[in-house]
């Protein structure tokens, strides 16, 4: 049936996974959890919205992926310039990680980021960057008018506060306001073309990626992730389509909400059972939403950006708390509690949360020694956060740890803001942060939404009195116990231009630092096997048969994964034989196939390959092929092979 248009919209998905052998994963900082493999693809999905009468467009993009490093923004930005001139641009394109712990890191330019990952990993930055790019491209040629419908409902069950002591220690004025202290509602965007044809959707919803624990070491999109895979495949999308359904999942103010409190710290036996729990809730309300979705956003598209230098930023009085003068933030830290990890989700050292400065006892001569180098001015600014890593005063090659010079951006599609925040944020700091520019926009929006961990990364942000708590979230605030009101000021700013349909000041311009890596993890040198064995050689084979809901091992001689990382592709598929030849019923993207690596030896690679066979998998005649490619020690040069099972038969 044919519809109105207020909008041009289009969607578009590609591939972004990365090297699936030997690189540290982004997300729990374990220096042992490297990729071995993977459970499901990574990808990312884009969507363009463009006002036809005014002329203005923006993107919204959500990646499955841990964060969105400065860097990658810059080169998705620069790469759009390359093709569409001055279309797309830093201010206009918003780019979100759901925030999975689950992918290959080593892709940021500024060295915290990759220092669990022994170094800076360029085949992983271009993999990322480049999925970014292709899935904006797609969405802009799919372009067609169309409606956005929205709706917004909450979601009981599906996450639960991991600091509710900091929590606790908010007002409890502005607690008694809330009826829970997690945000619980999922927001949601139905993409309809005018021809009636449904083109994608979008949601936000607070919760951390984390069902998957640290000593997980198959690539994965986490519960959002299954929760996208979920949706897309009820909706029939075609993975090797430039213009299919897609479906987002994407995040907001998950900083201090986790999947795991109901059933304990993840053990790495039931993780990814529990995945499939929470996703799966996240998919039944997203597919109730969408279902139902009725009220259409108003029309106009518009936005606005700017780059702050958070490491200095004065804070006017307004915007600090009741009853204190000017203030301010300071240069980026971490405390000793960051080290601790999330005590619900990825431990780290062996310390609890909650250390707080000065020191109880004699725990920072200690344990942290180092800790009293730090400059006095830092630990005074950053007040009851006892520093434990002054990044913003850690200086090698004159480039700081952590970036200080962050991007606050707001794009409004009709009666909808979004909010492009560079860190992770807190159930109360996000409610703050929204209020703020509710206020600021006046009655120009209907719904504000947090699209946290976007465009680049500086850690956590909480309110001040979170901050005071000391928690993983409080000592992660990079920018002292004040950063959120810096933020609350700049995007209040930024907000008001907007309403005053004023241009905003562009601010400092970030450092593009991508040709300053020196330290590069090295690649594959080269690939072997055994004596009179080749490459994609059966050493364990299939069983002749096999029941339902039973799994299929078969392990291959192969080579490693990132001499071709088969973005768009597939290390393997499972195939049916029909009387037409064989089909493929599944690939290394769908959750009951496993893809898994091992090196054998200096060289030699074992590939194995797992089907857990879907209840409901028609009887017959199956088999399991692998691809990959080998890398010569001679010549260097890089060559495909194949391996095939034998035949065996499902029951």
């Amino acid at each position: 049936m044919a519809q109105d248009a207020d909008f041009h919209i289009g969607s578009g998905m590609y591939d972004m996974t990365g090297p699936a052998a030997e690189l540290g994963m982004m997300g729990y900082s374990m220096p042992d959890q490297t990729t071995e493999g993977i459970s499901m693809r990574l990808r990312s999905r884009a969507f363009v919205v463009a006002d036809p009468v005014g002329g203005k467009r923006v993107a919204f993009v959500s990646v499955d992926t841990g964060i969105i490093p400065q860097g990658i923004k810059q080169e998705v930005t620069r790469l759009l310039g390359s093709r569409f001139g001055s279309l797309y641009t830093e201010k206009n394109v918003l780019i979100s990680a759901n925030h999975s712990h689950s992918g290959p890191g080593a892709y940021s330019h500024y060295a915290m980021y990759n220092l669990f990952m022994f170094g800076y990993d360029e085949t992983n930055f271009n993999c990322v960057a480049n999925g970014i790019y292709q899935s904006i491209v797609r969405a802009h040629t799919n372009l067609a008018p169309g409606t956005i419908q929205i709706k917004a409902e909450e979601l009981d069950d599906c996450g639960w506060n991991r600091s509710e002591e900091a929590y606790d220690n908010n007002p409890a004025e502005e607690r008694n306001r809330y009826a829970s202290n997690t945000d619980k509602t999922m927001t949601l965007l139905k993409f309809v073309t005018s021809a009636g044809v449904e083109i994608g959707t979008v949601n936000w919803f607070a919760i951390h990626p984390t069902s998957l624990g640290n000593t997980n070491k198959l690539i994965s999109g986490d519960n959002k992730g299954y929760a996208s895979y979920l949706f897309e495949k009820e909706m029939g999308t075609n993975y090797a389509s430039e213009n299919t359904f897609v479906a987002a999942f994407a995040q907001t103010n998950s900083g201090d909400v986790s999947p795991n409190i109901l059933w304990g710290y993840p053990n790495g036996v039931d993780d990814f059972g529990h995945m499939v729990t929470i996703g799966e809730r996240q998919y039944i309300k997203a597919k109730e939403l969408y279902s139902s979705a009725a009220e259409a956003l108003t029309a106009g598209v518009d936005y606005r950006h700017q780059y702050v230098d958070f490491s200095t930023e004065s804070i006017e009085p307004d915007f600090m708390p009741v009853g204190m003068g000017a203030g301010n933030t300071c240069s980026a830290a971490i405390g000793f509690s960051m080290l601790a990890g999330s005590t619900e989700d990825g431990k780290g050292i062996d310390i609890q949360e909650g250390v707080t400065y000065p020191y109880e006892g004699t725990i920072g001569t200690n344990v942290f020694p180092w800790s009293f180098t730090v400059m006095p001015e830092d630990q005074a600014c950053h007040d009851e956060k006892p520093i434990a890593l002054p990044m913003g005063r850690i200086r090698p090659q004159g480039i700081p740890l952590t970036p200080e010079v962050l991007p606050v951006q707001i794009i409004r599609i009709g009666n909808l803001a979004l909010v492009g925040l560079p860190t992770e944020i807190s159930t109360m700091a996000g409610r703050r942060l929204r209020e703020t520019v509710r206020q600021a926009l006046g009655g120009s929006v209907d719904y504000v939404v947090i699209a946290a961990v976007s465009n680049a990364y500086a850690g956590y942000m909480t309110t001040r009195e979170e901050y005071a708590m000391q928690h993983y979230e409080g000592a992660s605030t990079h920018f002292g116990p004040y950063a959120l009101n810096a933020f609350q000021q700049r995007f209040f700013g930024i907000a008001s231009d907007m309403a005053a349909d004023r241009d905003s000041d562009a601010g400092p311009t970030p450092r593009d630092i991508k040709e300053d890596q020196t330290v590069n993890i090295p690649g594959v040198v080269f690939d072997d096997k055994p004596l009179f064995k080749r490459f994609g050689d059966v050493i364990t084979q299939a069983n002749a048969s096999y029941n339902q809901t039973e799994t299929v091992t078969v392990v291959f001689w192969g080579a490693h994964p990132r001499n071709d990382l088969r973005i768009q592709g597939s290390f393997l598929v499972v195939e049916q034989a029909t009387a037409d030849g064989y089909i493929p019923v599944a690939r290394d993207w769908d959750p009951e196939t496993v893809y898994h690596w091992q090196r054998s030896g200096v060289a030699d690679s074992k590939v194995t390959i797992t089907w857990t066979i879907p209840e409901g998998t028609p009887p017959g005649q199956y088999r399991i092929r692998h691809f990959g490619n080998w890398k010569s020690g001679w010549t260097g040069a890089i060559s495909p092979y194949e391996g095939t099972s034998r035949v065996f038969t499902v029951y």
